[in-house]
């Protein structure tokens, strides 16, 4: 027995010093200690050693096992301290190496054209506001005195949610919320989203964005909104900008108009991006109907206004000369480096 352990003692030893990785170790481990190992079978066979003799055989099982697990653990903590040497190796920075340079990404175009209206308004003393995406009927269409069956509501291709709820066709909506607040006097633009049933090609999309400005006060009057557009253009598109105003209608305004910019690309002599007219549309205006006044719960005797709209993407096509309004939503990394 005594020789059994002696032998035992040795074969464990020399395979923990010849083994080369924490894996083996383990399973050096388990082969002579575990619950079926040879250490534990050995010990199970005290049984058959003369009475005498267990104590001084089971203390030499003892001092195996201690020899064995203290092996282990020197074994175990020279595997680790290779391993973190390696690690720490493999980990290390070299601080005179020139940095990787970060890739940065920039703002869109249609954020850097949003953000240049954002500056020149709120530098006017506007408020910018913001409306659901998301709305009723009523205020998308009846508080702008748009009734149903309006031929108006044709002209829109609504996306409708429910016979109520709808995907709002224009920011003009949120000029009805802000109304029925009745905190007086009001100068807001709204940009956001809006919602159109249109086929998508190089000027349309069933999704694009609209800025909805409002201005309700006394002794509001045309030439005030003339006054502001022409200012809004001269800081868009350069001092020698000029404006010119078309009759038109819209149902929430009277009287109302279109807007056009003298072509800052060729100063209104006519070249290609103006069609050879020398003029641009860029936005539809008009003085608030008093309908509308009267429905958000605003008196037109005391009370008038102008609103206006333009559309986000056509300022953005149009500052940066791109043809393809596609474009701005392709996220093709080469053209929004351009900008």
């Amino acid at each position: 027995m005594k020789e059994k352990l002696a032998q035992l003692k040795e074969k464990a030893l020399s395979q923990i010093m010849t083994s080369e990785g924490l894996d083996r170790l383990n399973d050096i481990r388990v082969a002579f200690l575990g619950k079926k190992g040879e250490l534990t079978d050995m010990l199970k066979s005290l049984k058959d050693v003369a009475p005498e003799e267990r104590p001084a055989v089971g203390q030499m099982v003892n001092e195996a096992r201690a020899a064995i697990e203290a092996k282990l653990e020197e074994r175990r903590q020279a595997f680790e301290r290779k391993l973190r040497e390696e690690k720490m190796v493999a980990e290390t920075i070299d601080v005179t190496l020139p940095a990787k340079k970060p890739m940065l990404g920039h703002r869109h175009p249609n954020t850097i054209a949003l953000e240049e209206v954002e500056r020149i308004f709120v530098g006017m003393g506007y408020e910018v506001v913001e409306g659901p995406e998301v709305e009723y009927d009523y205020y998308n269409f009846e508080a702008l005195n748009i009734p149903k069956n309006h031929p108006a509501r044709d002209e829109q291709d609504t996306f409708y949610v429910t016979d109520n709820i709808v995907l709002r066709t224009q920011t003009s909506s949120v000029q009805a919320h802000v109304m029925e607040q009745g905190k007086l006097p009001i100068r807001i633009i709204a940009p956001g989203r809006v919602f159109r049933s249109d086929e998508v090609d190089a000027t349309h999309s069933p999704s694009f964005h609209q800025i909805e400005g409002l201005v309700i006060d006394k002794h509001i009057t045309f030439a005030d909104l003339k006054g502001t557009l022409a200012e809004f253009a001269k800081e868009l598109f350069g001092e020698e900008t000029k404006v010119k105003f078309r009759p038109h209608h819209f149902p929430f305004t009277e009287p109302s108009a279109e807007v056009d910019v003298s072509c800052f690309k060729c100063g209104g002599k006519g070249c290609r991006f103006c069609k050879g007219s020398g003029w641009i549309e860029i936005l539809g205006c008009g003085m608030v109907h008093p309908d509308v006044l009267k429905m958000s719960g605003i008196d037109p005797e005391q009370y008038t206004g102008f609103a206006f709209g333009v559309g986000l993407e056509r300022i953005a096509l149009l500052k940066y000369e791109i043809d393809d309004m596609r474009l701005l939503y392709e996220n093709d990394v080469r053209f929004l480096k351009q900008f």
